[in-house]
């Protein structure tokens, strides 16, 4: 029998340990969670009016992204105040109230911060554009002189995360072409200079900012970036992500975003040294606050030990544990990221997390219908593959109960407790995405995985626009989404919605996201079989061809489709493409 080390400080004493050591943290994506004004856009006051829903499934903490005044270039990534709400979600008032009812609720509330760059319509930005080369407005972001003979070539070959290069190259005040910008992102998107102690200073005083309110913790957007290898050297490699035990070629010049191995292969733009520094500071300031706040790093980088260096006693709380979601539906990559991430997270005496999908990523249900399940496509279009939507789910279902069982942290993007499915038809015309546009849509985007998500069957917009009849979402909904809608599912025996609210309830009440697991003797990743032991819980999970024999004498818990479980010949077994929690 395997085991594995304990991996979190909730494992030595659960009554001493902080809130987000085991939480179930879940994702809002606020333009397209719900929308309370009517005006086909989601907004605060929306998911105000949805908390109870939140409540009721289970969660610990709410996650929001992106809500302030911006422009909108990248759906609120590209922030032009950090301190205020954007009129499209509200007000700050609004904001208040949403927290306040959250936290009579027991809900503790995450807020993004992107402080790898603004928006271009930030006034420290504008601000810039008319000052002069070399001054201490253009100091707060990364502007150089150009190459070439008159400097019209950009400073070096770096290319945005988007697709094309990442400089701009901007007039000066006397119209003639001058300094270029840097944006690894969209062109309205500059890359703040981590150099200049005045970004620094500013950025701590906006976490003070949201903490003064009452925020119980930040998701850090590109925390791996921001500091920038000396020389700002050339750099166009190809690189490798591994996921499991399995790699994953990523084109460097073009991924889109976030794929960073370290060493010699790291892109001199990503998981600096330098960044470490960033965190030690702002670990400083949320200590002077009390409630445990937290701080979790979006760092696509490894190998593992590289993301759990984010985590370390002075830094962050805990960092996105993104192999996992590459994994796919494999059991040898899934059991190979398991053992690593619960081996390098005990190294530092951190939580794992696990996370199957996020605002970034095709939706697992969907991927895993694919007839490569471990594939990890940039969108997916009609003129592409289209997955298999009922093979998808049954996958995507098994695949939240191996998740919810393990320790540490789990994270659940908006819908992913209603089994949605990828958009995968969305016309061209309609689509948002800057990496759409910037690869000339070699890159469907990340679109399909943003569509508003469905309330009521029978509604207008499904009801994501509450009673208004001609609430229009952002972005159109499919008609299969009628299938999925939360009113169709709550309460439902057999629905996602209630398998991901019973697992959640086991999880809590046994102890799970505080405890550890030993592989178990049927365990064998090789034909398709997880299994492991936590607790009073025996996970397994069949992700082989063929139908599984269970232990005798063992109990059913919960079951990701009660049609998986079927007795032959005496012996009870588990289908195919499911999972199923017994006592131990």
């Amino acid at each position: 029998m395997n085991s594995v080390p304990a991996s979190t400080p909730a494992e030595a004493d659960n009554a001493d340990s902080p809130w987000w050591a085991d939480a179930v943290i879940y994702q809002v994506y606020p333009r397209s969670f719900a929308d309370g004004n009517g005006d086909g856009m989601g907004d605060l006051v929306g998911v105000t009016e949805r908390l109870n829903y939140l409540a009721d499934l289970g969660v610990n903490a709410v996650w929001l992204s992106p809500f302030y005044t911006s422009p909108q270039a990248d759906a609120g990534y590209d922030v032009a105040d950090y301190r205020n709400v954007d009129p499209l979600f509200g007000s700050l008032a609004d904001f208040d109230e949403m927290l306040n009812e959250a936290h009579e609720l027991g809900l503790k509330i995450i807020v993004d911060l992107v402080p790898n760059h603004t928006s271009d319509e930030h006034e420290w930005f504008k601000a810039a554009l008319v000052a002069a080369p070399g001054s201490s407005e253009r100091d707060r972001y990364i502007f150089r002189d150009g190459k070439g003979e008159n400097g019209e070539e950009p400073p070096n070959n770096w290319q945005s995360l988007f697709g094309g290069p990442a400089w701009t190259r901007v007039p000066n005040t006397d119209g003639a072409l001058g300094q270029w910008y840097l944006h690894l992102f969209d062109t309205k998107q500059p890359d703040l200079n981590w150099e200049n102690a005045e970004v620094r200073a500013e950025m701590e005083d906006v976490l003070r900012f949201w903490l003064d309110r009452g925020v119980d913790g930040f998701r850090v957007d590109v925390a791996h970036g921001m500091v920038k290898a000396e020389g700002l050297p050339d750099w166009s490699a190809k690189v490798a992500m591994v996921a499991g035990n399995e790699s994953v070629e990523i084109d460097g010049e073009a991924a889109e975003g976030n794929m960073a191995p370290s060493g010699d292969n790291a892109p001199p733009y990503f998981d600096q040294e330098g960044v470490h520094d960033i965190y030690r500071a702002w670990h400083k300031v949320l200590k002077g606050y009390d409630g445990d706040r937290m701080l979790v790093a979006e760092a696509w980088v490894e190998p593992m030990s590289r993301i759990f260096r984010y985590v370390r006693d002075d830094e962050m709380q805990q960092a996105f544990n993104f192999g996992f979601l590459l994994a796919g539906w494999d059991a040898a990559r899934i059991h190979g990221n398991v053992v690593e991430t619960l081996h390098e997270a005990s190294a530092v005496n951190a939580p794992a997390t696990w996370v199957l999908s996020n605002h970034d990523t095709v939706r697992h249900s969907s991927r895993y219908g694919l007839a490569d399940p471990t594939s990890f496509p940039k969108g997916i279009s009609a003129d592409d593959e289209q997955p298999d939507e009922e093979l998808g789910l049954a996958r995507g279902r098994a695949a939240s109960l191996i998740m919810f069982g393990l320790p540490g942290s789990a994270y659940v993007y908006q819908g992913d407790e209603l089994g949605l499915p990828e958009h995968t038809t969305l016309p061209n015309e309609v689509r948002q995405d800057p990496s759409f546009f910037r690869t000339e849509g070699a890159e469907r985007g990340r679109d399909g995985c943003r569509v508003p998500i469905p309330w009521e069957a029978d509604a207008p917009a499904y009801g994501f626009s509450g009673d208004n009849p001609d609430g229009e979402p952002w972005l159109p909904q499919p008609e299969s989404f009628a299938r999925y809608a939360a009113d169709e599912q709550v309460d439902v025996e057999g629905s996602t919605f209630e398998l991901y609210r019973q697992a959640i309830s086991l999880r809590s009440q046994l102890g799970l996201g505080s405890g550890s697991i030993e592989w178990t003797e049927a365990n064998d990743p090789a034909r398709g079989i997880l299994a492991y032991r936590n607790g009073k819980v025996q996970v397994l999970a069949n992700l082989s061809g063929e139908p599984f024999e269970l232990p005798d004498g063992a109990g059913v818990l919960v079951v990701s489709e009660e049609q998986a479980l079927s007795n032959r010949g005496g012996a009870e077994t588990l289908a195919p493409n499911a999972a199923v929690w017994l006592t131990a």
